[in-house]
């Protein structure tokens, strides 16, 4: 090992087998804590996972495996892939649709009438399908997702290639293949018990819409079944001020301080958005270990306010990014999220160095993977990890001259920079083409229900 801790060279030994993929020059970074950027680096990739990171040097002999796969990213930016800790995939059906909405008219007189007459496994899988092509091409390798018919979610998952946790939608309305509201929690239950160990890349989850649309009784259901079997359990929490104003009336408490009561708040619990939070819920979350998504680009479209990251970040919550749905973002680039939550932090706390670059790169990298509970696994390049990872191409004028390379992933770059995508040592994008999915094809069916929906 160098004086960085890493392999020289990063080729086989004498008697391994060749690797399944290398991945030669350009910078690194890894996103793990107190490491720098490495430059011309040469990956090692087998049975998905990182065996080696080294210095390329002269990699001919590595070039020479007939049997291994290679990736050039001698002029671009090699890092962990994207994390979406929070959308509604199959909402793409949705883009453009119903905008420039307050939450509550968008989503009680829009979206949710639409998605009852429009939503069913084959268009919730063509949406989903679409939201898979628009993460890839756009640097994501892993998203957690919450919506109904998620049976047809994980299809379009697995057929992409992506990593992901799929929740099945719970609340207590009429709703989208669960037409009784006593039925959602069996249905959810259903969907865990079909889906656990189906691959190794998505993992069954719930989905609590809200405090205020889901009832005491349907939440603590919800929590039962997320504890028996250590499942991902979501919700939308403090999104609003109309939504903190119905729980005060409704319980005489706080969303926060009302899930509290009843148990909900555990290590389990993954809470989008965090808007209304006064310090003590802050650190009540903390406290309870609760992981957070923030969700920066929704919130300001639907004007429902700015979440205290820095607050939450200080009292040492996790924290991840999410781009919300296609219907109120409207699209499914993390680089553009990460660009837009460093920004707002700094303007909404008037502090030019809050949320910096690395830290907004961490959140949609390292922080994701603990908002997920894979840390472990995803995250940062380190070797014995997944091999999750997406190399930029920094042939572009925008992205010239590179100075920081953190600051030109975040302020400058977006997701059509991105020219390499690996999952799990699978390469799902390579030079811009699309390994996995017919870019044409997708689109085609998705403009079929398109014009369904511009009929209704």
């Amino acid at each position: 090992m160098d004086n960085n801790g890493i392999h020289r060279g990063g080729l086989p030994a004498s008697g391994e087998t060749a690797p399944d993929l290398l991945i030669h020059g350009g910078i690194l970074l890894d996103m793990t804590e107190g490491k720098g950027p490495l430059k011309d680096v040469l990956i090692s990739v087998k049975d998905g996972r990182i065996a080696k990171i080294g210095k390329s040097g002269d990699h001919s002999t590595a070039l020479n495996h007939t049997r291994t796969e290679h990736i050039d990213a001698t002029r671009g930016i090699i890092l962990p892939g994207l994390i979406n800790a929070h959308t509604h995939a199959a909402m793409t059906l949705f883009r453009g649709y119903a905008d420039d909405l307050p939450l509550k008219t968008w989503l009680f007189e829009k979206i949710f009438p639409l998605e009852q007459q429009i939503l069913n496994p084959q268009t919730v899988y063509r949406g989903t399908l679409l939201g898979c092509l628009e993460m890839i091409g756009s640097g994501t390798t892993c998203f957690m997702d919450g919506y109904f018919f998620e049976d047809a979610t994980i299809r379009a998952a697995h057929e992409a290639g992506l990593r992901a946790v799929a929740a099945q939608g719970i609340i207590d309305f009429p709703a989208p293949g669960v037409p009784d509201p006593r039925e959602n929690i069996h249905t959810a239950k259903e969907f865990l018990k079909k889906w656990g160990g189906f691959s190794t890349l998505i993992q069954p989850g719930l989905f609590c819409h809200s405090p205020v649309t889901c009832s005491r009784d349907t939440l603590e259901k919800a929590l039962e079944l997320s504890l028996e079997g250590s499942t991902p359990l979501q919700i939308h929490l403090s999104e609003t001020l109309d939504e903190v104003q119905v729980m005060l009336r409704n319980t005489g408490k706080s969303p926060v301080r009302f899930l509290d009561d009843i148990g909900f708040l555990n290590p389990r619990l993954v809470a989008a958005h965090a808007i209304h939070l006064d310090d003590e819920e802050i650190d009540l979350l903390a406290a309870r270990s609760v992981k957070v998504v923030h969700v920066p680009e929704s919130n300001m479209k639907l004007s429902s306010g700015i979440a205290p990251i820095q607050r939450m970040r200080k009292a040492g919550l996790s924290i991840g990014l999410g781009t919300d749905g296609s219907a109120s973002n409207n699209d499914l680039d993390v680089f553009l999220e990460m660009d837009t939550a460093a920004k707002l932090a700094k303007i909404s706390t008037r502090d030019p160095v809050c949320l910096n670059a690395r830290e907004v790169l961490r959140m949609a990298t390292a922080g994701g993977a603990s908002v997920l509970g894979l840390e472990n696994e995803i995250g940062t390049l380190e070797e014995g990890k997944r091999a999750d990872i997406i190399v930029v191409d920094l042939e572009a004028p925008h992205l010239q001259p590179l100075y920081d390379p953190y600051s030109t992933l975040v302020y400058s770059a977006g997701g059509s920079d991105v020219k390499d995508v690996i999952v799990d040592g699978r390469v799902l994008m390579k030079d811009r083409t699309f390994m996995t999915l017919d870019p044409e094809e997708v689109m085609a069916k998705v403009r079929e229900t398109a014009h369904t929906i511009s009929t209704i």
